[in-house]
């Protein structure tokens, strides 16, 4: 005596089976949240790849600067480079340092501390920008991981209603009145649960890989302050 088969032999073709037969409001919720998925997938593997590149940019701009003697006299090749996050705090660390030496000069009143304050306020502006930047796209990603499961429960209710609707219209309570409803019920929730699932893993993830960086953003600063200040003396 064979087992009975349990599972559908072509799950896809009653997948796609149940859309046809979802209400229009059902198909709009499980599209959009096919297109939020997508868009949730694009999102987590475009914004891995680029912390794995600044990380990558920040430790070779590390090392080539832990080889240099001096800081403060370094060429202003070593402060255009912006788009590596370390190299833009080094900029703006330097530059504020000159720039208050500067205006010390011009009002007679050299001071090494007015210095080190000015360039500390520099790193922690550049810090913040920093952060700003590893943290982009992650609140977009936040929204898709909170709002697909409600949105999928909107179609769920949604489904449910049409389906008692149909009842109410028709004064029968068959599976066909009930069919139509209930499927589109179902897909919407699986629909909004498919999206949530990854997103959230992947924004976890993520979240992870930022807290640690901007970390390592904190503490190269610290050392670049240590180096500017004994530098100064």
């Amino acid at each position: 005596m064979l087992a009975p088969n349990f599972f559908p032999p072509v799950l896809a073709t009653n997948i796609i089976d149940i859309f046809e037969r979802c209400g229009t409001i059902d198909k709009i919720i499980v599209l959009g949240l096919a297109v939020a998925s997508l868009v949730a997938w694009t999102v987590m593997f475009g914004k891995h790849a680029e912390l794995k590149r600044l990380r990558a940019l920040n430790r070779s701009f590390e090392g080539h600067l832990r080889d240099q003697r001096t800081l403060l006299d370094l060429p202003e090749s070593f402060r255009d480079k912006r788009a590596i996050p370390y190299a833009d705090l080094f900029a703006d660390a330097v530059e504020g340092y000159w720039r208050a030496a500067a205006i010390g000069r011009e009002r007679g009143v050299e001071s090494s501390r007015a210095r080190l304050e000015h360039a500390e306020n520099a790193l922690q502006r550049a810090i913040a920008r920093q952060t700003l930047r590893y943290e982009s796209s992650m609140i977009f990603l936040a929204s898709i991981v909170s709002g697909a499961p409600f949105i999928g429960l909107l179609g769920t209710v949604w489904g449910v209603m049409e389906a008692f609707s149909a009842i109410a219209m028709q004064q029968t309570a068959g599976i066909q009145q009930l069919a139509p409803g209930v499927s589109g019920a179902m897909l919407a929730t699986i629909a909004g649960l498919v999206v949530a699932i990854p997103s959230v893993f992947g924004y976890n993830f993520l979240l992870g890989h930022t807290r640690q960086m901007v970390t390592e953003l904190e503490n190269f600063a610290s050392s670049l302050a240590d180096r500017i200040e004994l530098e100064s003396n």
